[in-house]
């Protein structure tokens, strides 16, 4: 008897228990539908959409075409949850029959800033009042102000640019007095040469009809224009620099200026030179070398030589050393003089010869492809024969 009572109690536990399972399984479910829209009122497709039920997430579901939906719940308090790219929608439903809802999209809500609390504002509003009592300026405490400070700034900038174009100043006038020195012509580019023989270098200060006012590296000199054969005005030519290694640059002295070449003498008697001997040709030139440009830009030198001597002067020439600048460049044109025919016992005709007191002439023609000069000299050569 005992084993068939505890048989009926087992039986009849499990048959409540059935019960009470299929109870809640087949409880009663209400359908809650709706529509997710954007804040454009357009139906949103995609959307998640959570439905939460005293805090926990009872089901998650996706909108379908034109942002609707459509879910089965049994009966309760919801809270539909929306969210897509960053925007939500959130709505408290009460399900106890069947719901349609209309959930629209926007941004989150930023949390409100939380207002301090009255013991806060006391401090900020002390402190604030601390700090107003306090002076701020530099010369409420005694040093010097911001205007002060800005003044000696402006003043030491006007003071150093001042000292910078001093400075720059001197260093321009040195590098002028260097260059001089080193090519005087860079300054004084007038050669005036004068009926003495001797030549000047300076910069014409003031002329007239009578005289001219010179600069010159030693002074100012007054030069009778009577005197004055002609005046050349030199073309300044750009030398190139010696390469100086700089270890010894500050030790380096440039060499010296080289000397103008002189032309050789072709006569092979040269005691007949002597001016002191009684019977031997001298030739010298009678008056000035007068000097023109034709209309092509040829320069044309011409002159008189004279036999002053006792002896026929042969094939007699004048050689022309001119300067091409200021280094020391020079090149030698040559011209015979135009005087009388003599036939020698070779058979050779020569119409430069002179005889003892003979004049004749001379042209020397400078082409303008020989290109610019700053002066020349001169010397007359020539030969004697029996």
């Amino acid at each position: 008897m005992t084993l068939i009572k505890s048989l009926n109690r087992h039986f009849l536990f499990a048959l409540a228990a059935f019960f009470l399972l299929s109870g809640n399984t087949y409880a009663k479910k209400y359908k809650l539908s709706g529509q997710v829209l954007s804040p454009d009122q357009e139906g949103v497709k995609g959307a998640e959409i959570a439905f939460v039920l005293d805090g926990d997430i009872e089901k998650e579901i996706q909108s379908g075409k034109k942002g609707k939906f459509k879910e089965k719940l049994e009966e309760g308090v919801y809270t539909v949850k929306v969210s897509m790219d960053g925007l939500i929608a959130e709505q408290e439903v009460d399900l106890s029959e069947h719901v349609e809802i209309e959930l629209v999209l926007a941004e989150p809500k930023k949390p409100a800033a939380e207002k301090p609390a009255e013991k806060d504002l006391i401090k900020e509003n002390m402190a604030s009042q601390i700090s107003v009592s306090v002076p701020q300026t530099a010369g409420a405490t005694g040093g010097p102000s911001k205007d002060f400070i800005l003044n000696e700034l402006n003043f030491e900038i006007k003071k150093l640019s001042a000292e910078f174009k001093h400075i720059s100043q001197e260093i321009d006038d040195l590098k002028a007095l260097s260059k001089m020195w080193v090519n005087p012509l860079t300054i004084y580019s007038k050669e005036i040469i004068l009926k003495n023989g001797s030549t000047v270098f300076g910069k014409i200060i003031y002329q007239d009809d009578k005289s001219l006012k010179v600069e010159t590296l030693v002074g100012y000199l007054i030069v009778d224009r009577a005197q004055v054969v002609r005046i050349v005005d030199n073309v300044i030519t750009e030398d190139t620099q010696e390469y100086v290694p700089e270890q010894i640059r500050d030790s380096y002295s440039p060499p010296p200026m080289p000397k103008l070449a002189q032309p050789k003498y072709t006569s092979s008697n040269n005691s007949a030179r002597n001016m002191n001997a009684k019977f031997s040709a001298n030739c010298v030139l009678v008056g000035n070398i007068a000097e023109k440009k034709d209309g092509q830009g040829n320069i044309i030198f011409n002159g008189e030589i004279k036999n002053i001597g006792g002896k026929r002067a042969d094939f007699v020439k004048v050689d022309f050393v001119f300067r091409k600048n200021w280094s020391g460049e020079t090149k030698t044109l040559t011209t015979f003089v135009k005087g009388s025919y003599n036939t020698f016992d070779t058979g050779i005709v020569s119409d430069a010869s002179l005889l003892p007191g003979a004049i004749g002439k001379f042209d020397l023609y400078v082409p303008q492809d020989f290109g610019a000069f700053i002066g020349y000299s001169y010397v007359i050569d020539w030969e004697e024969y029996q």
